[in-house]
């Protein structure tokens, strides 16, 4: 017979997917719109442009890279997604983006679009936020139903029908071992949750733990020459580290230039940009940082192949992690 903590967990991590993006947003709690949005205006523009345009008729990946375009030159401002002292809660900040939002806001302009209706409003886009952002897109108040790691995100959002882990649909790709995921907890000054929060510190240590588990594997960056050909836009490009910490220290999306390079589009914190930028190469800019490991690519899906059953997102979590899936509802 399961356990009891099992039973509530497997409920838990399918809470919201019955219910249906459009109705998760509701059941989210409040904080004022104007302390989960910023950018009003900035999302009216870029809506305009998609409908003028037809990006809804492109293919996902294709819609994902031109968000990512219309977001060029937009100022890097880090930890945007820490909104409240203690009330966790969706959240989109057009005014200043960090490597996670500028992809997450991409995806999600991306994924709205793709539902035909007459206007688009930014609770449209938080909750396409909502649903990719959280464990099982549940938020209900709780820190830790944040998917703090980039690559719980990918096994996550795979298992939902969000995205395919193709990392290793091209060979070369290998196993990332004996990995400590330990950033947040290190770090835990610079999180203003966990900062005013410390009953949260010891529960995220050992969700780490779990994460740290996971089955990962990315393209070494010497070999990531040899798959670029095959690599689209708009895919999702989390950059492994060699360094203990976590699996990815940065994420970007991948852009296909009119030259023929594929190149990684990311907001760089670095003091010579600062701001959202079309880099190098992708495997140039993995070379460039003696840090950088390697490459996780997942692809997104179209919204039609988003997993609507709980029962299918938790038969794939396990599949996906090896019976390894990281949530247990104890750490909550």
């Amino acid at each position: 017979m399961m356990a009891p903590s099992r039973r509530r967990w497997l409920a838990l991590a399918g809470g919201f997917l019955a219910q249906g993006v459009p109705e998760a947003l509701d059941a989210a709690p409040a904080l004022p719109l104007s302390t989960r949005f910023k950018g009003e205006d900035r999302f009216n523009g870029l809506v305009a442009r998609a409908k003028a345009e037809g990006w809804a008729a492109l293919p996902i990946g294709e819609r994902v890279a031109r968000f990512g375009k219309a977001m060029r030159s937009t100022p890097y401002v880090g930890y945007t997604l820490e909104i409240d002292d203690h009330i966790e809660a969706p959240s989109v900040n057009f005014q200043g983006l960090d490597c996670w939002s500028f992809f997450e806001i991409s995806l999600g302009m991306a994924r709205m679009i793709a539902r035909p209706q007459e206007a688009y409003t930014p609770d449209d886009l938080l909750r396409e936020i909502l649903f990719t952002r959280y464990r099982g897109g549940i938020c209900t108040g709780n820190y830790l139903q944040r998917i703090h790691y980039l690559e719980e995100w990918f096994f996550d959002n795979e298992a939902r029908g969000v995205v395919r882990d193709v990392t290793r649909d091209h060979g070369h790709a290998q196993p990332i071992l004996s990995r400590k995921c330990q950033e947040m907890t290190i770090l835990w000054k610079s999180y203003r949750y966990l900062r005013q929060n410390p009953d949260l510190r010891p529960k995220m240590a050992r969700l780490e733990q779990a994460i740290s588990q996971l089955p990962v594997h990315c393209v070494p960056k010497d070999k990531v020459h040899l798959i670029e050909k095959h690599l689209q836009n708009g895919d999702i490009l989390g950059i492994a580290t060699r360094h203990q910490g976590a699996f990815c220290s940065h994420v970007g999306l991948g852009l296909r230039t009119n030259d023929g390079v594929y190149r990684i589009m990311h907001a760089s914190s670095q003091q010579d940009y600062k701001r959202v930028i079309v880099d190098t190469s992708l495997s140039t800019y993995l070379k460039k940082f003696n840090s950088h490991l390697g490459v996780i690519v997942a692809r997104p899906r179209e919204i039609v192949e988003t997993v609507s059953s709980p029962e299918i997102y938790r038969t794939n979590l396990e599949k996906l992690t090896g019976g390894r899936a990281p949530l247990d509802a104890r750490m909550l």
